[in-house]
């Protein structure tokens, strides 16, 4: 028993580094210290920051949010670096929320599986949510981010060089590039379009950025790995082994019907599970088709994605426990919610 509990966390950390670790976590690794490095603090608080308009900052963040295909775990660089770079921490978690919970590739995905009605579902639910939890993580940590704001020294100097824009769209592209271009293909396929975008996006920086700015950036970049990789790789690792011992039979018993209960067990299922992007849909399309019901669906397909054990070790670590336990519950809590909410919609 022991063994084989073992053996599912030791399969569930290989299968995650075989298939995540190079497509997706590295790219986003130098997003992540991309941002700090090229895009000036004034920028980003400018229109994200914590004095900038909440509504407006919310809309932009969320917005953003949709066209970044990211697991619970990718997102956390690439949240923490606009974070770190002078981001409000409302719209830092909204990123942290969205993107890897409703972003288009994962929407499509969803709609082509579940329907179009789950897919509206899960779109309408995460944005409800998004706003929410911007303004709770906000008012949390009002003190907080008024202490940020007065520590950074406004200037008149350009915001971004027009080859750092490029860089950072290069970078983006390079993490979306293998699942959107390989959907439905075998992993190998992923990992010819990484690597050239690998190629393209190293010959791009080293023949037009000057060298002491990518040993910045590099330098950035490690500080994020060292941070949250081995977390991450520990959490997937306990993930197998709840996995494991988590009997399938528990779940078609006590997630049929519409109610909160129902909801709120799909809700923790998805909060400790780790889902890669897109992995979710077939999942629940699978416990759907036998009794799941509609509701506690939506909170999976919500909480499933967005966050997960590996995501919650990570945040405390990059953005401190104090914030991981508001953020946290409070997710669960509105996924709670919706899913009993939709219940009822949905029927």
């Amino acid at each position: 028993m022991i063994v084989d509990v073992l053996i599912a966390g030791l399969s569930a950390l290989k299968e995650y580094i075989a298939l995540h670790v190079l497509t997706c976590l590295i790219p986003a690794f130098l997003l992540a210290g991309g941002i700090v490095t090229f895009v000036s603090r004034e920028a980003i608080i400018g229109y994200l920051g914590a004095a900038a308009r909440k509504l407006s900052s919310f809309g932009i963040a969320a917005g953003g949010s949709f066209f970044v295909a990211a697991c619970s775990c990718t997102v956390i660089p690439v949240s923490s670096g606009i974070y770190r770079a002078g981001a409000g921490i409302g719209a830092a978690f909204i990123l942290l929320w969205v993107a890897p919970a409703a972003n288009i590739l994962a929407l499509v995905y969803t709609g082509s599986i579940l329907g179009a009605q789950m897919v509206i579902a899960r779109l309408v639910g995460a944005l409800l949510m998004c706003f929410v939890v911007g303004f709770i993580m906000t008012y949390a940590f009002y003190r907080e981010e008024k202490n940020r704001v007065s520590t950074i020294q406004m200037s008149g100097r350009q915001l971004m060089t027009g080859k750092g824009v490029i860089l950072l769209l290069l970078l983006v592209a390079w993490l979306l590039a293998p699942n959107y271009l390989v959907i439905h293909g075998p992993y190998w396929q992923k990992v010819v379009v990484w690597a050239t975008g690998l190629v393209v996006v190293a010959v791009y920086a080293w023949k037009t950025i000057d060298k002491e700015k990518i040993r910045a950036w590099l330098s950035e970049t490690w500080w994020f790995v060292r941070i949250i990789f081995p977390l991450l790789l520990a959490g997937v690792f306990i993930v197998g082994i709840i996995g494991a011992l988590l009997p399938q039979e528990w779940i078609e018993t006590w997630l049929g019907g519409a109610g909160l209960r129902q909801s709120f067990l799909a809700t923790m299922i998805g909060a400790v599970t780790y889902f890669a992007t897109m992995t979710e849909a077939p999942f629940v399309d699978t416990l759907m088709n036998l009794g799941m019901g509609k509701g506690p669906a939506l909170a999976l397909l919500l909480t499933g994605p967005g966050i997960s054990l590996p995501n919650w070790l990570a945040i405390a670590r990059v953005f401190g426990m104090k914030k991981a336990l508001v953020y946290i519950p409070t997710i669960i809590v509105l996924g709670t919610l919706v899913g009993w909410v939709a219940g009822f919609i949905l029927g």
